[in-house]
């Protein structure tokens, strides 16, 4: 009985671990198991009287202890956690099985009053611990539940609980509810600005501002980034004030920054047939609208900058739109969207602004560049910059100018950035520039082939462009449709 017991108590052991013990334990089982059949060989033997002391089965024993000790040898590192919640495992699955052998040994022999007490004490004790684990069970998936639907940062519901109050919504017989989806204009500039910490903080201050704003008059919720949504009930138009005051939750200004809310209005259920169509309604409404708001003064400033090009050199003007276009179709490829690849383009087709600033002797220079002449050079990047940043809205571009023609590898200029240290719209831009120069005709070298330009991008990669962007750039599909820049 009692080895059947320790058998049994490894067996617990084993599934406490998921069925998937260590070697110590492996080692503390083996040893158990070989006491178990050193006791049952002898016990045999010893009832028919053929036990004869010596024989090789009594090594059972020895080699039993010395797996035992090699198993007590061995370290295990536990935490002081793990090793109160195994022991409190450990015993009242022992006393659980104390118990159990203590009542089937009354099956065959009487017992004293005092064996019976200890073994219903010990299973008390045994159905004690398991209603605590059973506690701490459902407290832990209460918890994954609330971690499962609730964004990390804010506390707010996240997607996957909005989509499941909207089927809810759709399942109980669709009720009228407006949805409303906000994405912040000019949280990217704010990031990049002052920081991810800092744009993390500003992000659990806004959300709690629109939380506290829809109150009384719906639900909250972050899917992610600077996207938030609201679920409202009863419905209202989109000049209600439940709607203005959760825009006006999401505005926060500041000297050198001005976070304000797009967004876009769904009434349930007559403009959409599931929760998915209901965020994707929205979703296009809210950037039909901040389209709409985009600064009429950033859109001025550019046009101006870009006939500036024009008027100064037709031929580079020309060669800016081409590597716009490729930096677009390049940009798509890696997934960029919405405001970054705005951004993207248009340094793009600005990334060479700062050549109005280089004298044209040295600008149309038709032989190699002396020392003097390529200073003046490398410093067009920071006079683009320089430029740029005059016009508030144009900063961030300006950003993307100025590291334009740094290198993978950190030989590039002005900087000498290295790898990812180069912002993306940077990597992408350099890559679209050479291939643009390569297949362009100038005077003092013979324009590549396509394919001739591509091979030699692919061998510069992991030296002076980045690997990714190339292979971004010769997978993007040649031709992509819609208008150059998104504004």
């Amino acid at each position: 009985m009692a080895d059947l017991l320790l058998v049994a108590f490894v067996g617990v052991a084993f599934a406490l671990t998921g069925w998937r013990p260590d070697r110590t334990w492996s080692l503390i089982a083996v040893s158990f198991v070989l006491t178990a059949l050193a006791d049952a060989v002898y016990a045999y033997t010893a009832s028919s009287d053929t036990y004869v002391a010596g024989q090789i089965t009594d090594t059972l024993w020895a080699t039993a202890a010395l797996v035992m000790a090699t198993a007590a040898w061995r370290p295990h590192a536990m935490t002081r956690h793990d090793a109160s919640e195994t022991v409190g495992a450990l015993a009242a699955a022992g006393l659980a099985l104390a118990a159990l052998a203590l009542l089937i040994c009354g099956w065959f022999a009487d017992l004293l009053p005092v064996a019976g007490v200890l073994a219903a004490l010990a299973l008390l004790a045994g159905t004690g611990r398991a209603g605590l684990l059973f506690g701490e069970n459902l407290a832990l998936l209460r918890a994954s539940r609330h971690e499962a639907l609730t964004d990390a940062l804010t506390g707010l519901g996240n997607r996957r609980l909005l989509l499941r109050a909207l089927a809810d919504a759709f399942a109980g017989g669709a009720r009228p509810l407006t949805l409303v989806f906000f994405d912040l204009d000019g949280f990217k500039g704010y990031n990049d600005a002052f920081g991810h910490v800092a744009g993390d903080a500003l992000l659990v201050r806004l959300a709690h501002k629109l939380g506290a704003s829809v109150e009384t008059s719906g639900v909250a919720y972050r899917l992610g980034g600077d996207e938030f949504c609201v679920l409202l009930d009863p419905p209202a138009a989109r000049t209600d004030a439940a709607i203005v005051a959760a825009a006006t939750a999401l505005e926060e200004q500041g000297d050198a920054f001005s976070i304000t809310a797009s967004y876009g209005v769904a009434q349930l259920p007559e403009e959409a047939e599931t929760a998915e169509h209901a965020v994707r309604r929205a979703d296009e409404r809210m950037y039909a609208h901040k389209d709409s708001r985009r600064g009429m003064g950033k859109n001025q400033a550019y046009n101006v900058l870009v006939q500036v090009l024009v008027e100064r050199e037709p031929e580079l003007h020309e060669h800016l739109r081409e590597v716009a276009v490729h930096a677009r179709r390049t940009a798509i490829e890696l997934g960029v969207q919405s405001e970054q690849l705005d951004e993207i383009v248009r340094a793009a087709e600005l990334h060479d602004i700062g050549k109005i600033a280089v004298p044209d002797s040295v600008l149309h220079k038709p032989g190699p560049l002396d020392e003097e002449e390529w200073q003046i050079m490398h410093e067009h990047p920071v006079v683009g910059e320089r430029i740029l940043a005059a016009v508030p809205a144009l900063r961030s571009v300006g950003v993307l100018v100025r590291h334009s023609h740094e290198s993978w590898d950190g030989t590039g200029y002005p900087d000498r950035l290295r790898g990812t240290l180069t912002p993306l719209g940077s990597r992408i831009i350099a890559v679209c520039d050479a291939y643009d120069a390569m297949t362009s005709s100038r005077a003092y070298a013979t324009p590549r082939s396509a394919a001739q330009a591509t091979q030699e991008l692919r061998r510069c990669a992991g030296t002076q462009f980045d690997p990714a962007v190339v292979d971004a750039f010769c997978a993007a599909p040649v031709a992509v449709p819609g208008p150059l820049t998104l504004a």
